[in-house]
C-alpha cells in the first residue's frame, strides 16, 4: 500500500509541478512582485483558470478522496483541511472568472497543490515498509525431499507431496525437509533458528527434528510426523502474521495538528462571517474575508512540517548503521520503557569461546592453550573453533600434530612433539580412568554453576588443564545495559536457553528481568506481558524465533547480521551489528520528536498570527491582511520549517552526555 501511494504522490507531484508552471507565469500578483512580465494573446487569460483546473483534478482529486474516511470516521485530520482549503480556493478562483472579485488564488491553489502532493511523496518513501516477513520464514523450508521409497531407494519429491508417515533422507548440510523423528543416524542439528539456542543440537534415534533446521555433518533418516501448516515454522509464520495485524495504529502528529486546526478554521470562518456581516452587511467582501481564512489556514508549513523530518531523520540514521523501516516506532523509541534483548548472537556473540581456564602447576596458560590448539587443528567442531580463536588471540602458534583421531561422544586425540595428548569432556576422563585434581574439579564445579561446558586436556595420561566453554557475551553488551540503565530503561533478556545460563549472563551484565526457556510460540506473549503492565516495550533479536517477538513489540529492533526474517520483521534494523546502536537510536528518536514539534510550532504559529489577521480583527485600524499578504506569510513559514528540519543533520549521535558510555564508532551526518 505505502508503496503504491508512493509512486501515485510521486507522479502526480512531477506532473502537477509542470501543469503550474504556466499558472505561476502568468499570474498578475507573482509578475507584480518579481518584477517580470510574459507576452499575453488572444485567450492567455484562460491560462490560468484551465490549467489550476487540470491540476486539481489531477493532483488535488486525490486528497478529497482520501479525506473521506476521515470525515467519515469523525476524525478530520490532515487531508480534511488540506480538502477544505484547496476545495474552497478552487471553487472561489473559478467563481472570480465570472463574477467581480478582489483576486483569485489559482497559483496559491496549484502552489499548495504541489508542496502538498510533495510532502506527501516524502512520508510515503519514509514509511514505506515492504514487509516479507512471511516469504523469508517460508525460504527456509527445502523445496524438495528425498523421501526413502518401499524398497529403500530414495526419490526427489517436492515437500509439499510429504505426508505424515513418510521416511526422508536428511544428508549432510540439508536443511530438514519436515517435523519428525530420528529413526536412524547420528548428527548434529543446527536449530538456533527456531529454537534460539546457539549449541547444535546432538540427534540420534528417537529424537525429535525440527522442519527449516539444519543437518550437520551426519546422515539422518527421518519419520515424517508434521507437514504443511502442521509444522514448527508454520506456526511461527502464524505467529508473525497476527503479530503484524495487532499492531496498533498510532495517530500521527502533525494529523492530530491538522485536526485541531480543521476546528479552528471552521471556527474563524464561522465567526468572521458573523462579524463582518453584522459590521458591513452580507456581501462580496464578506465570501472574501471568509475565503481568505479558510484558504490561509491550509497548512503549507504543516504538511512539509513532519515529512522533512522523517526524511532527514532516515538519512542520518541509515548514515550512522540504523536503517528505519517504520517511522511510528522511530517516534515512539523515544518514549520506550523496557527494552527486551536476545541473548544470543545479540547480547551474546552467538558461539562458543573459551572464558576461563585453569592449570595445574608446573603448566602455565599459554602452554596448555597452545597444546590443546595443536591437538583440535583437525578439527571443526564448535570447541575446537573456540580454542583456535582463543590461542589466535595471544598470538601462540600450536606445533603440528600427528595421528589425528576424534573419540567418538568423548574427545580427540593427536601426537603433539613425541606426546599423546587428548581434549575432551568429562565422558572422556572416564575413558581414561583419570581422577581430577581438587583445584581442577573446584574450577569444573564453578563452571558448572554458570552453565559453562569444561574441557580437559590430557598429557601422558595427566590431568593438566581445564577450560570453561560460554557462549561469548560481547564487550558492547556491558555499555549498552549501563546506558540504557542511565537512560531510565528497563532491561529484559529473552533467551531459549536454560534457566542457569539465562542467569549467569543477566548477573554479568546487571539485567532487570530474565525469560529463559521460552519456546518460539512462547517468545511474543514475553513481550505482551510487559505490555501489560503498561509499559512501552522495545524488542532486539536476530533470529528467526525472535521474528514473531519483533512484530509484537512497539518498536521491533533487529541485529543486521541476523537472518532476513527477523531484519524484515522489525522497524529498525542495525546494520553495524553493534547493540550500542540501540542507546542511538533512542537518541536520535528524542531529538527528531523534538524537531516535530518545533516544526509543528512553526507551522501552526503562522495560523495563529495569520488567522485573526485574515479575519479582520484589525480592521478598525486599518490593517487587513489581504490573499497575497497572507500567501507571502505562508511561504516564509514554510522556509522556516524546512531550515529549522535541515538543522537536525547537525545533530551529534557520539553519545557523549550519556554517563559510562565508551563512544561508538565516529557519527556521521545525513547525506
Amino acid at each position: 500500500m505505502h508503496e503504491g501511494h508512493e509512486q501515485m504522490f510521486r507522479r502526480r507531484f512531477f506532473i502537477s509541478t509542470l501543469l503550474s508552471i504556466p499558472v505561476l507565469l502568468y499570474s498578475e500578483m507573482l509578475q507584480e512582485w518579481l518584477g517580470f512580465s510574459v507576452p499575453t494573446f488572444p485567450g492567455s487569460e484562460w491560462i490560468n483558470p484551465v490549467f489550476a483546473v487540470i491540476v486539481f483534478a489531477y493532483g488535488g482529486v486525490p486528497f478529497l478522496q482520501m479525506a473521506a474516511p476521515e470525515l467519515k470516521d469523525r476524525s478530520p485530520g490532515m487531508m480534511t483541511l488540506i480538502s477544505m482549503a484547496i476545495s474552497v480556493a478552487f471553487v472561489y478562483s473559478l467563481a472570480s472568472v465570472f463574477f467581480p472579485t478582489e483576486s483569485a488564488f489559482f497559483w496559491e491553489l496549484v502552489t499548495l497543490i504541489d508542496i502538498m502532493l510533495l510532502g506527501h511523496w516524502i512520508e510515503m518513501r519514509s514509511v514505506r515498509r515492504a514487509s516479507s516477513a512471511v516469504d523469508e520464514l517460508a525460504k527456509l523450508m527445502p523445496d524438495t525431499a528425498e523421501r526413502i521409497t518401499d524398497d529403500g531407494d530414495t526419490e526427489e519429491v517436492p515437500v509439499s507431496d510429504l505426508s505424515e508417515g513418510d521416511l526422508v533422507l536428511v544428508r549432510p548440510g540439508a536443511s530438514v525437509p519436515a517435523d519428525g523423528i530420528v529413526e536412524e543416524g547420528d548428527s548434529d542439528v543446527e536449530e538456533s533458528m527456531i529454537t534460539g539456542e546457539s549449541k547444535p543440537v546432538s540427534k540420534e534415534p528417537g529424537d525429535e527434528v525440527i522442519g527449516g533446521t539444519i543437518n550437520g555433518d551426519g546422515s539422518l533418516r527421518v519419520r515424517v510426523g508434521a507437514t504443511g501448516e502442521e509444522t514448527t515454522l508454520a506456526g511461527i509464520m502464524r505467529l508473525v502474521e497476527e503479530a503484524q495485524q495487532s499492531k496498533s495504529q498510532t495517530q500521527v502528529l502533525a494529523d492530530r495538528a491538522a485536526g485541531w486546526l480543521f476546528y479552528v478554521a471552521l471556527g474563524a470562518a464561522v465567526v468572521t462571517a458573523i462579524a463582518w456581516t453584522i459590521a458591513v452587511s452580507f456581501n462580496a467582501t464578506v465570501i472574501e474575508r471568509v475565503v481568505t481564512v479558510l484558504v490561509i489556514a491550509c497548512p503549507h508549513a504543516l504538511g512539509l512540517a513532519i515529512p522533512l523530518v522523517v526524511a532527514i531523520n532516515t538519512s542520518l540514521a541509515a548514515r550512522n548503521g540504523m536503517l528505519v523501516r517504520d517511522r511510528i516506532a522511530m517516534e515512539e523509541a523515544r518514549n520506550l520503557d523496557a527494552i527486551i534483548f536476545d541473548k544470543t548472537g545479540t547480547l551474546t556473540e552467538g558461539e562458543h569461546g573459551v572464558v576461563d581456564m585453569a592449570t595445574v602447576d608446573g603448566v602455565d596458560a599459554d602452554e596448555a592453550l597452545t597444546l590443546a590448539a595443536a591437538v583440535e587443528s583437525d578439527s571443526e567442531h564448535m570447541i575446537a573453533r573456540a580454542i583456535h580463536e582463543a590461542a589466535e588471540e595471544r598470538d601462540l602458534t600450536a606445533p603440528d600434530a600427528t595421528g589425528f583421531e576424534a573419540i567418538k561422544g568423548r574427545g580427540v586425540r593427536a601426537n603433539v612433539d613425541g606426546n599423546e595428548v587428548y581434549v575432551g569432556g568429562p565422558n572422556l576422563l572416564t575413558q581414561l580412568y583419570r581422577d581430577v585434581p581438587d583445584h581442577l574439579q573446584h574450577f569444573a564445579d564453578e563452571a558448572g554453576q554458570n552453565a559453562q561446558t569444561v574441557v580437559y586436556l590430557v598429557r601422558e595420561g595427566e590431568l593438566i588443564a581445564a577450560f570453561a566453554m560460554a557462549d561469548v557475551i560481547r564487550e558492547e553488551s556491558f555499555r549498552v545495559v549501563d546506558a540504557l540503565h542511565d537512560l531510565g530503561i528497563e532491561v529484559a533478556m529473552l533467551t531459549g536457553d536454560s534457566q542457569d545460563v539465562a542467569n549467569a549472563v543477566a548477573d554479568e551484565l546487571g539485567i532487570d528481568t530474565v525469560f529463559a526457556e521460552v519456546l518460539p510460540k512462547d517468545k511474543d506473549k514475553k513481550v505482551q506481558e510487559l505490555q501489560d503492565q503498561g509499559k512501552l516495550v522495545g524488542m532486539v533479536g536476530d533470529g528467526v524465533n525472535d521474528a514473531p517477538a519483533l512484530t509484537r513489540a512497539d518498536v521491533g529492533i533487529a541485529i543486521g547480521s541476523g537472518t532476513d526474517v527477523a531484519v524484515q520483521s522489525a522497524d529498525v534494523i542495525l546494520v553495524q551489528n553493534n547493540p550500542m546502536d540501540v542507546v542511538r537510536l533512542v537518541k536520535l528518536s528524542k531529538a527528531s520528536y523534538r524537531k516535530m514539534q518545533e516544526n509543528i510550532v512553526w507551522a501552526a504559529g503562522y495560523n495563529v498570527f495569520a488567522l485573526p489577521l485574515a479575519a479582520g480583527v484589525l480592521a478598525p485600524i486599518g490593517i487587513l491582511l489581504s490573499p497575497a499578504v497572507g500567501a507571502l506569510l505562508m511561504s516564509l513559514s514554510t522556509v522556516i520549517v524546512a531550515i529549522n528540519a535541515q538543522l537536525l543533520r547537525r545533530m551529534d549521535l557520539s553519545l557523549p552526555d550519556v554517563p559510562g558510555v565508551t563512544p561508538p564508532t565516529d557519527a556521521q551526518t545525513a547525506d
